[in-house]
């Protein structure tokens, strides 16, 4: 009740329903981009094909674009090429000391890069969109046909498919980031990350209504649906609960004298999150997860570069490997952007306050950087389970939708940050949160 009295409070704040109606008007302009097709394609064909699919990185793909790549849509790419761009600029900014110089720039810095990013954006776009002509070229039905209508597979019909398919899903692709980068500054926040979570949340009917027809036929019997069921509500919980944990360090605030009163001197701490990247590490290593499969589609016929794809694949342990590889430098690397030990050292001793037992400054950001380097350790291994353990899961059951932990981790980080800037928006507006007790934590833990 007390979360539902929560939410009518949302339509009773002007500012926030617009926020929200705008967010969700955003966020049906992209799903239906998602079920138009390019030009040139056999919608009929291209469906026998895909449903017929049993390549599961397709099928993660896919998922993250709520199936626009099966319908060979308009928005078939996504925002991943945006994500792909943000990835590679901010690891410029730890090679490159211009780069590094923009990212402390304040507003103006941000601003340039920002700019740099969409036309690295473009350029990304681009060169996957060409890769995907190819590989539409390059498809063959079961009944020896072609999901390309007849006028474009030779000649300079074949040159003008891949020009079309280049130009519109590249146009496609700044027209989801545009999307994103408005929910971000006129909705209710978090853009990008929302227009993942629609994706994959946009599955979820279909994926039922599959597992009751299974049901129904008897190939899944009531047991098998129970463990299912189970299983789903054991990671959801396993992923709030590591999700909201945080490691406080206690720091003691100093005494001074205020007109007549003395002030200060209370206890506080600062909260460490043990998952403090959130679901940035998964996201950033999954953009890179699907190059192999990208160059594959450019050489369709080199067989070095298809094992490769292969290899790098869900259900290989390499792919296991190398996916757990990255979500732990990512959860590193994210971590070490979003906390700067010595800047924390330095406020804290510029306000007085200081650690019990440790000395301000040089020791205070030592000890910081040790407590997060270590929590961050059983963070990241979190996130590489929870991201690779139910493709297995999957297996196991049979179930016939692909239970990712990526995308679970995805939507429960990306429902949390939600619900934290909407309670956010209640609690300046003096209306109570959507919890009895305490508040949904952020990134941060505030």
């Amino acid at each position: 009740m007390k979360f539902l009295q929560s939410l009518i409070q949302i339509w009773k704040i002007p500012d926030l329903r617009k926020r929200v109606l705008f967010t969700l008007g955003l966020l049906v302009i992209y799903r239906l981009g998602g079920l138009i097709p390019i030009p040139g394609i056999d919608s009929v064909a291209l469906r026998s094909f895909f449903s017929q699919s049993s390549n599961d990185l397709f099928n993660m793909y896919n998922m993250f674009v709520g199936g626009a790549f099966a319908h060979a849509a308009i928005f078939a790419q996504g925002i991943m090429p945006y994500i792909s761009a943000s990835i590679i600029m901010q690891l410029m900014g730890t090679i490159f000391p211009a780069v590094a110089k923009l990212q402390k720039e304040g507003q103006e810095g941000r601003n340039k890069l920002t700019q740099w990013t969409r036309y690295l954006t473009v350029a990304i776009a681009a060169v996957q969109a060409f890769g995907v002509s190819v590989f539409l070229l390059s498809i063959t039905t079961h009944d020896g046909g072609s999901i390309v209508v007849e006028m474009f597979k030779t000649g300079a019909g074949r040159a003008g498919f891949t020009a079309l398919t280049v130009l519109t899903l590249t146009t496609g692709t700044m027209f989801v980031m545009y999307l994103g980068e408005q929910i971000t500054a006129r909705g209710i926040g978090n853009g990008t990350s929302l227009i993942i979570f629609i994706g994959i949340v946009s599955r979820i009917p279909h994926s039922l209504w599959n597992e009751i027809q299974l049901f129904i036929s008897g190939e899944h019997d009531v047991v098998r649906i129970v463990m299912i069921v189970a299983m789903i509500f054991a990671v959801i919980a396993f992923i709030v609960l590591v999700d909201q944990g945080i490691r406080r360090i206690p720091l003691q605030n100093p005494r001074r004298m205020v007109g007549r009163k003395l002030m200060g001197g209370a206890a506080s701490f600062l909260p460490l999150k043990v998952n403090t990247a959130g679901v940035i590490p998964v996201i950033f290593a999954s953009s890179l997860m699907f190059i192999p499969a990208t160059i594959a589609t450019y050489l369709p016929n080199v067989n070095v570069i298809q094992d490769m794809a292969r290899v790098l694949s869900p259900g290989h342990w390499a792919y296991a490997l190398a996916f757990s590889f990255l979500i732990i430098f990512f959860a590193y690397f994210y971590t070490a952007i979003q906390y700067n030990p010595t800047d924390i050292a330095d406020n804290l001793k510029k306000s007085g306050g200081f650690v019990p037992g440790i000395r301000p400054g040089k020791k205070t950001a030592e000890y910081i950087d040790y407590v997060l380097t270590r929590i961050t350790l059983p963070g990241a291994i979190f996130l590489a389970i929870i991201s690779v353990g139910p493709y297995y899961f999957k297996e196991s059951l049979g179930t016939s939708f692909y239970l990712g932990g990526t995308s679970v981790l995805i939507c429960v980080g990306v429902a949390l940050e939600t619900l934290r800037q909407l309670e956010a928006h209640l609690m300046t507006r003096h209306y109570e949160g959507f919890l009895d007790k305490g508040r949904i934590r952020g990134r941060r833990g505030y």
